[in-house]
């Protein structure tokens, strides 16, 4: 069933959900699956499945330095259909700009259309670890208002060599990622909106937004989002600060701020037991007053892990 579907269904209620990283090379889909295990009580309609780009990385051969690209955290894919299969839920496969062509593209489509995949989240995704700024994979997209637009054709029976002529068209329903704090590389947030809204005209059908720590942001997000047309389903997008080290990384990394009173909770704590549990505490309070606005759906980035995740849910559904 479509994100929207759900959300339609649910009429008002909050929903909840989650978005989860592949397992690295060579690890078990078993810890996976013990993360997500605690989280279906609160019955998710759908779980996010992030997809990680390439990356450089240097293999000594006899003293040489050979520089190689690999993907440390391949099968999304395979990830979506196994948690499907297991727990009879919608699953939601992350779909990149960086690192795929067009046609990697269109094959990763056409498997998610055999496997009765309805949703996908259409992102740019991050520059390279090597690269200051974004750049487009060789015969792939620049932006993701490009990505929705192939999705789109494809649901229209329009690949990239052909027109096919069928009754078994795929049906996507395309979420796009929206910043209350404006991208990083946005000149200004009116501007970040109005690629937002160009992702919407072009057939997004929802907007998931970055993580933010204070809600008066995202309620100003999304009054200006609507003021400027913005009509589709905003789901906030949330994630407990769970280490002291999160004060530095999560605003350098994401460009997010972090409010007063939560650094100096967290900066009070002895160790980072504590800080999960400020963490927590925060996101609680952060979901109560977003679920009493009306949110349609709450979603955490759990980041591979559930016990905060479960700790929050169990206060908020």
């Amino acid at each position: 069933m479509k994100v929207t579907d759900h959300i339609k269904q649910a009429k008002g209620e909050t929903l909840f959900s989650f978005e989860i990283i592949p397992p690295v090379k060579g690890k078990s889909i078993q810890e996976l699956y013990d993360n997500i295990d605690p989280l279906m009580e609160f019955k998710p309609p759908f779980i996010d499945v992030t997809t990680s780009r390439e990356e450089y990385v240097y293999i000594d051969r006899d003293g040489l330095l050979d520089k190689k690209l690999t993907r440390m955290r391949p099968g999304t894919l395979g990830i979506c259909a196994s948690i499907t299969h297991k727990y009879n839920v919608d699953t939601v496969p992350h779909v990149l700009c960086g690192g795929f062509t067009k046609e990697e593209t269109e094959y990763l489509l056409v498997d998610c259309h055999y496997l009765g995949i309805d949703n996908v989240m259409a992102l740019r995704g991050d520059a390279m670890k090597e690269e200051k700024y974004f750049s487009a994979t060789n015969g792939g997209h620049q932006f993701a208002s490009d990505l929705v637009s192939q999705i789109q054709d494809l649901n229209k029976g329009n690949y990239l060599h052909e027109v096919i002529e069928t009754d078994n068209c795929a049906n996507f329903c395309v979420g796009v990622a929206g910043y209350p704090e404006k991208h990083m590389e946005a000149p200004s947030l009116k501007s970040d909106l109005k690629r937002l809204k160009q992702k919407v005209d072009l057939g997004a059908d929802y907007v998931v937004t970055q993580m933010f720590f204070d809600n008066k942001k995202f309620f100003k997000f999304v009054e200006e989002a609507r003021k400027m047309g913005i009509n589709v389903p905003i789901i906030p997008g949330i994630k407990p600060i769970a280490v002291k080290r999160h004060l530095q990384l999560l605003p350098q990394v994401f460009r997010v701020d972090i409010p007063e009173d939560l650094i100096e909770a967290v900066e009070g704590c002895k160790n980072n037991k504590e800080v999960r549990q400020v963490g927590v505490e925060w996101c609680i309070q952060q979901s109560k007053e977003l679920k009493e606005a009306g949110v349609p759906v709450l979603h955490y980035y759990s980041m591979g892990k559930s016990d905060n995740i479960k700790a929050i849910a169990q206060e908020i559904f």
